[in-house]
């Protein structure tokens, strides 16, 4: 199973993303109104960063108020790890694990086709198990 399974039926346009140039205060507005926990940083349509609720938090501790002034590029996680549709669900996770961090953003190339969180991960392993255990009734019972 891959990415692309997570992907499937999402449009690209409605990834919540900004660009390198946005305030952080912009960009802390966004993730609260969108309930997100973090957005890919584009540069002239190309991903160059992530920024999330842990960047905010530790650049604010760092540089207190006037923080809200700079661009996201200051304070970003560039680069940014990326996926592509073709990989497989487990090497994802486990990426996720061992570099603690827990959003993708998923590129055909260059370009950006969906962005996804472990809770996405998550869900869909669950999905499979609950399926997976139904099977199992169903064929235990019709034995």
């Amino acid at each position: 199973m891959t990415i692309a399974r997570i992907i499937t039926g999402r449009d690209p346009a409605d990834i919540v993303s900004c660009d390198v140039s946005t305030s952080l205060a912009d960009a802390i507005t966004t993730l609260a109104t969108k309930r997100i926990g973090a957005m890919p940083v584009l540069r002239g349509g190309t991903v160059v960063g992530i920024v999330s609720e842990r960047d905010v938090i530790y650049c604010l501790s760092d540089k207190g108020r006037e923080a809200l002034d700079l661009p996201v590029e200051a304070i970003m996680t560039a680069p940014a790890m990326t996926v592509a549709a073709s990989t497989p669900i487990d090497d994802a996770l486990a990426l996720m694990s061992r570099r603690r961090f827990r959003h993708f953003p998923v590129l055909d190339g260059e370009r950006l086709v969906g962005f996804i969180s472990i809770g996405d991960i998550v869900k869909l392993k669950i999905d499979e198990v609950e399926h997976e255990a139904a099977a199992m009734r169903d064929y235990i019972q019709t034995g």
